[in-house]
């Protein structure tokens, strides 16, 4: 497999790969996002890799043809950063118990229409799935992720979206009282709980208010 651009592995926490896929852009809970793992088609097509989107035989052809046609491979990634602000916009909704815009809902069925015109159906052990593994269009990395959209809309795993209480990202709560908080105990839960053991302490070494 060839290597491409800067592209270094990030932690998939999301629990699906659409919410994998929104959390390749990093921030805060609150507000804009602040960094981007996918700063190229490069990055998309490793990320791609990464998560199992794409094999190492159509992530190499997808390469070459993004190698041969910058432009539109510029524009693949264009199409790749809409459908990942626009997930990220439903599912942050419906993290909040909100009930997403309409507009979203009606961009996602559209999504997946379009994505079927590049799908065929594959035998996956005792069933069919629809596969885009043969497919040479440049957006071919992102059908996957908006059948995983579809799949999560349509399954009683959405009721279980969450936020992750310190950043912008987005999971499933699969843990058995849902009462997961943060999207790694490696990342924002360890942070969150150095910050408390900082604060007592602070709090410890304060001298007693005379009465």
């Amino acid at each position: 497999m060839e290597t491409h651009g800067h592209f270094k592995q990030v932690r998939l926490v999301g629990g699906n790969l659409a919410l994998d896929f929104v959390n390749t852009e990093t921030g805060p809970h609150d507000g804009p996002p602040d960094g981007d793992a996918l700063e190229s088609y490069e990055d998309l097509l490793s990320w791609s890799r990464q998560v199992g989107a794409i094999g190492n035989p159509q992530l190499n052809a997808l390469a070459l043809a993004a190698r041969e046609a910058p432009t539109a491979a510029a524009s693949a990634l264009r199409e790749a950063a809409r459908l990942r602000s626009q997930l990220w916009e439903l599912f942050a909704a419906l993290a909040r118990k909100q009930e997403p815009d309409n507009g979203l809902l009606g961009l996602l069925r559209d999504d997946a229409a379009r994505s079927l015109g590049y799908a065929k159906l594959a035998r996956t052990g005792e069933s069919y799935a629809w596969d885009w593994s043969d497919c040479t269009s440049l957006n071919a990395s992102l059908w996957p992720l908006v059948q995983a959209a579809i799949d999560l809309v349509q399954s009683r795993s959405l009721k279980d979206v969450k936020q992750c209480a310190a950043c912008r990202f987005l999971f499933v709560d699969t843990s058995k009282n849902g009462s997961r908080r943060w999207c790694s105990m490696e990342d924002c839960g360890k942070t969150a709980k150095m910050r408390r053991y900082v604060a007592r302490r602070q709090a410890s070494r304060m001298p007693a208010r005379p009465e």
